[in-house]
């Protein structure tokens, strides 16, 4: 067990964050709040709280200015910073033919994902997206633990600035794409709860895809259809 008794809070609004919350009570002798909604995350409830870090595990909502200067807040960004700044990182990565990204924990700061950096562990971008959220929160978890255990200076970041684009939901209509493993990456980068499923429109309907696989010549994925 670590020795702390000091408070944290895990902000995250994906399903896996009350697992995270369990595996970590196992490990670390300190008290944990799990929020879980922007609505709830205000200065009035972390003054009751007093943490030492706010970890952002999964958070797409703003990180409003009153909370990050009073607060030491750790973002986890699934991208080689300065490199991804920006939103849909995992989405961008797989586009762009990526494999493997870091995994990044940085300091928040004003300027979007431009604070400095705590750690970085390398992540596989195999598999479907919710398989990748899970295998990043292993990684979330253990970084959560060496930060609070070593308390590491963050260091600011080095390199070209490249900014992401938060994609849209239109973007993931896949019927412009120029090979099966394109098919294959559009499908499953979108392929996570709460993510809108990557489509295509047939006259009236809407064909939407999950659970891709391989075959040496063809696609396997399951297909809900409806009419719009």
């Amino acid at each position: 067990m670590i020795n702390s008794r000091k408070n944290y809070v895990i902000a995250c609004a994906r399903p896996w964050c009350q697992s995270l919350i369990t595996k970590l009570k196992k490990k670390i002798d300190a008290e944990l709040t799990l929020i879980n909604s922007a609505e709830t995350l205000t200065v009035e409830i972390l003054k009751k709280i007093n943490p030492r870090y706010i970890f952002f595990a999964h958070w797409s909502h703003n990180i409003p200015e009153d909370i990050h200067s009073k607060y030491e807040c750790v973002i986890f960004h699934m991208t080689d910073l300065p490199y991804g700044r920006g939103g849909s990182p995992l989405q961008n990565l797989i586009v762009q033919g990526h494999n493997e990204t870091i995994l990044s924990a940085l300091q928040c700061k004003k300027e979007l994902d431009a604070g400095p950096v705590y750690l970085k562990e390398r992540l596989s971008l195999h598999g479907s997206a919710e398989e990748i959220y899970i295998r990043a929160a292993n990684q979330i978890e253990s970084m959560i633990i060496t930060i609070i255990k070593e308390t590491p200076m963050p260091v600011e970041q080095k390199g070209e600035v490249v900014n992401f684009k938060r994609r849209t939901t239109e973007q993931g209509d896949w019927s412009d794409a120029q090979s099966l493993e394109e098919v294959f990456n559009r499908i499953r980068m979108l392929d996570a709860e709460g993510y809108p499923q990557a489509f295509i429109r047939i006259g009236e309907y809407k064909l939407k895809f999950s659970r891709v696989s391989r075959r040496t010549t063809h696609l396997i994925a399951d297909v809900t259809i409806t009419k719009e």
